[in-house]
């Protein structure tokens, strides 16, 4: 059964337990077909109340920090693929106890822990810039020219360290399966002299798999072949938005309507710049239900305003069928995947509670509410 709304608190986050085992289900398919490991990425999806759920369907997780290698851990009881742009000194010994995997941004990186890394037994892997992507903007954009992400094939033409055991690329962002054929043929075209002694490949984030338009026949295919001429090497892939695609959305109530030179804005009881932040970064324009994303003519408009008093906290027209009023619930689309983990507490503003719609059961449950002494203690 759909949510029921009524039994939902404002604001809040809600998963829907049955859409994220649909889409895992999707994704162990393409897994268990290729022949590859597929693993959660926690910078798009850290809900890490269904972390046992995901376990039992992917082969682990990719942190990026010592805080997000401690969550899985802990939390999903497997030990991290973990990769940093630079390592903080003192928190490099305790990364090494909760990973099993290690990857670095540079040989200088590298080369300042390496001896830590000895007899750890401990994958090391080194990222690598292929110096091609289809994303077209720059802030999501990992291959861009002078990019700080991954060394390009020039530093590796003496080769590798001998005990770097796999090369890490990551160049995609919600892409299609044609988009990683192209990136593919640039890494084989600059790294594949060093393949020979690797044990295994990283092909990092951006498959968008669980997206309906997504060619998983061909995904699968283009996997098959890269193990067919690579026997040896194990491949994974850490998609972020896939897992939690379509999930859930963030429910929130109209506080207030202003009007300013025909200009109708719905305020609401969330922010797009603390709980929505790449609506405003990336750009792009969350789906609401019952509303027409590009107003239509003879339709009622409003802009969407976040209650902060950022001034552009706010997303520009929907028309709805209706006019709203004060305590009517607007239900944001798609808002499970690089939401949770990308929230703050600016403003003070009161952030969601998250949520689980259970289908089978038809009931909800609150995982998690907040509090004034949430937003206290993250300060001093």
């Amino acid at each position: 059964m759909p949510i029921d709304i009524q039994q939902v608190p404002s604001p809040a986050y809600v998963l829907e337990q049955d859409r994220l085992i649909k889409n895992l289900e999707l994704i162990k398919r393409v897994q268990d077909e290729a022949g590859v490991s597929i693993i959660l990425a926690l910078k798009g999806f850290a809900m890490w109340r269904v972390f046992p759920l995901v376990y039992q369907y992917l082969r682990g997780a990719t942190a990026s920090s010592l805080y997000e290698a401690r969550l899985i851990y802990e939390e999903m009881g497997c030990k991290a693929h973990t990769y940093s742009p630079a390592y903080l000194p003192g928190d490099f010994a305790e990364i090494m106890r909760y990973s099993s995997h290690i990857t670095f941004n540079s040989l200088t990186q590298y080369q300042h822990y390496a001896g830590q890394m000895e007899g750890s037994g401990i994958s090391a892997g080194l990222r690598v810039n292929p110096e091609y992507s289809e994303v077209e903007v720059d802030l999501y954009n990992p291959a861009a020219p002078g990019s700080r992400l991954g060394e390009l094939s020039q530093a590796l033409e003496q080769g590798l360290p001998d005990s770097i055991e796999g090369l890490h690329f990551h160049t995609l962002c919600e892409s299609s399966s044609y988009d990683l054929e192209k990136v593919l043929t640039a890494f084989e075209a600059k790294f594949s002299r060093h393949f020979s002694h690797l044990k295994w490949v990283n092909f990092g984030g951006g498959h968008l798999m669980t997206r309906k338009d997504y060619d998983t026949t061909h995904l699968i295919g283009l996997l098959k072949s890269f193990r067919r001429r690579y026997p040896h090497l194990e491949v994974i892939l850490e998609p972020g938005s896939a897992i939690a695609w379509e999930t859930g959305v963030l429910v929130s109530t109209v506080l207030d309507i202003v009007d300013n030179h025909g200009v109708k804005t719905a305020i609401l009881d969330v922010s797009f710049t603390a709980h929505m932040p790449d609506t405003l970064e990336m750009p792009y324009r969350p789906r609401i239900t019952g509303a027409d994303t590009v107003p239509q003519p003879g339709k009622t408009c409003y802009r969407m305003g976040g209650v902060s008093c950022l001034a552009g906290d706010y997303m520009t027209e929907y028309s709805f069928d209706r006019e709203l009023a004060v305590g009517d619930l607007v239900i944001l689309e798609d808002m499970i995947h690089y939401t949770m983990v990308k929230t703050t507490m600016f403003n003070g503003v009161k952030h969601p509670d998250i949520c689980i719609w259970h289908e089978d059961k038809d009931t909800l449950e609150l995982v998690r509410s907040f509090t004034y002494e949430d937003f206290k203690g993250r300060l001093s």
